[in-house]
């Protein structure tokens, strides 16, 4: 590795502190993930979403928005972004055990289906895509507003296919709003694989819309960092929207309901296995200096002082109580949450 190579995250702007944060964020989330599906397995959770394989792209994002004034529409496995902009370990346990404290949802929707509101992360629901219109439309409120806040939102290369896509595409395009689009291109729609979903590349529909799009290599949190930070300041410049295309692997299966080795090969998924941007951005921080084995020691054990806490926590904490069914559903008289 060079010495440019070495240095790279301090060229784009992060001090070494903010890249050791970065990949703090990487382990994070990856060991909740980890978790969840030993929770799922043991009869604990219904069910859990995996986002590994996913979190370089997800976390350089993050780190490229402004987390005090941006807005966030995140897809169903973006636990490195919603950790990173601010929810807690705790927070995304009670949603995996669907508790009544869970700010998401109040324990009412599947995990990975976010919403934060002190944390400006818009509500998600099931039906993919629907996102990026909603993203769309806090784009126009920030044009029309005259505020210096942008939108973001994610999704994967199967739901770029959805009508929802290019109609939130072709709105953007045309009132030049400041939203930035990552599809975070695991391969598979569930069981599908890529070269059955597209015939072209997912960043080149951008130009049809009047728009830039960028391909990135997922795998890399520093590269992701340097598009979504350019894609930023092209949008509160009043330059419009951005495509990115985020290229990565879903390592898991798509969810703990599904059998991958039914349409791949254990082959092909240690193949993508040794690309993970987990062990490559460690080993980048090692280069650097600014990492070692003492301190992977230490945070190893934090997360998991951190991650024991959070499950114990949620597990002991209270469902819902009958009576609240029509919370957040029918206006209460009286009520201001």
């Amino acid at each position: 590795m060079s010495v440019g190579q070495m240095t790279k995250h301090r060229s784009l702007g992060l001090t070494d502190r903010e890249a050791v944060e970065m990949y703090s964020m990487m382990l994070r989330a990856r060991k909740f993930d980890e978790r969840g599906l030993v929770l799922q397995r043991s009869g604990k959770i219904a069910f859990h979403v995996s986002g590994i394989g996913q979190e370089a792209a997800q976390v350089g994002a993050a780190f490229a928005l402004d987390r005090e004034k941006d807005y966030y529409l995140p897809y169903y496995r973006d636990y490195g972004f919603v950790l990173s902009v601010g929810m807690t370990m705790r927070e995304l346990m009670l949603s995996v055990f669907a508790k009544a404290e869970d700010p998401n949802s109040g324990g009412r929707q599947m995990p990975g289906h976010f919403g934060h509101k002190k944390l400006r992360i818009v509500t998600g629901s099931s039906p993919v895509t629907t996102q990026v219109p909603h993203a769309v439309g806090f784009a126009l409120a920030a044009k029309m507003k005259r505020k210096d806040f942008v939108s973001f939102a994610t999704f994967g290369e199967g739901s770029s296919n959805q009508g929802d896509f290019h109609e939130g595409c072709n709105f953007a395009g045309v009132h030049k709003l400041p939203v930035i689009l990552m599809c975070e291109n695991n391969q598979y729609a569930i069981s599908v694989p890529l070269h059955k979903q597209v015939a072209g590349r997912i960043v080149d529909r951008a130009a049809g819309y009047g728009f830039p799009g960028v391909r990135v290599d997922g795998n890399d949190p520093l590269e992701v960092y340097r598009v979504v930070k350019e894609a930023r300041e092209r949008a509160v410049r009043g330059e419009g929207p951005t495509l990115i295309e985020a290229m990565m692997y879903r390592v898991s299966p798509h969810s703990t309901a599904d059998d991958d080795m039914l349409y791949r090969t254990k082959e092909e998924v240690e193949e993508n296995r040794s690309k993970d941007g987990l062990p490559r951005f460690r080993q980048y921080l090692i280069d650097c200096g600014i990492w070692d084995d003492a301190k992977e020691a230490e945070l190893e054990q934090q997360l998991k002082i951190e991650i024991n806490d959070a499950t114990q926590y949620a597990e002991a904490a209270p469902h819902a109580q009958p009576e609240d069914l029509f919370r957040h559903v029918y206006a209460q008289p009286g009520r201001e949450d």
